[in-house]
């Protein structure tokens, strides 16, 4: 059986990017870790399948070799070199990609996304990176209230102020 899971990088207040001057928020990976970003590289490739909003895809820059990369976008979005373009219910898209013989699947953001997922009841485990930044405004995890139970399983520390916790869906 497939295991999706959910991997992010928040801030210690909790924003996965900050807010501009306008209120809108800026998403950016410039101010994540390196510790991060080489834990994210390792989870997605041993995943080998990365789904993300089209928000995301365009914040990364570029499909990420080594795994299957996946977005979500509108039907009239131009195809892109190296991804795979959906616009499937959750459900259909992880009960397609088993079928494909992923044992692993990465939810790569942003809030909407991780947003749906969780409401479909399909994450198993959250990755969370902690990164020792304030922004006091911006993009949440999610954008909109949920009421999920974690069990904490594991606290790693990747750097001497980044902290990487993984928690358990409780069904």
């Amino acid at each position: 059986m497939i295991k999706p899971f959910i991997i992010v990088a928040h801030t210690a207040d909790g924003f996965i990017a900050p807010a501009s001057a306008g209120g809108q928020a800026v998403p950016s990976t410039v101010w994540t870790s390196g510790a991060d970003k080489k834990k994210f590289v390792q989870l997605t490739k041993n995943a080998g399948v990365m789904i993300m909003g089209l928000t995301t895809y365009k914040t990364i820059g570029k499909a990420l070799p080594g795994r299957v990369n996946i977005v979500y976008a509108p039907k009239d979005t131009p195809t892109i070199e190296g991804v795979e373009m959906t616009d499937k219910a959750p459900k259909d898209l992880i009960a397609e990609l088993d079928g494909r013989g992923f044992k692993e699947v990465a939810i790569c953001g942003g809030s909407t996304i991780y947003t749906m997922f969780m409401e479909a009841g399909l994450v198993d485990t959250i990755y969370m990176t902690v990164e020792p930044r304030l922004f006091g405004t911006g993009m949440t995890v999610f954008n909109k209230p949920l009421d999920v139970k974690l069990n904490l399983i594991s606290v790693e520390e990747l750097s001497d102020d980044v902290l990487f916790l993984e928690y358990r869906v409780v069904r």
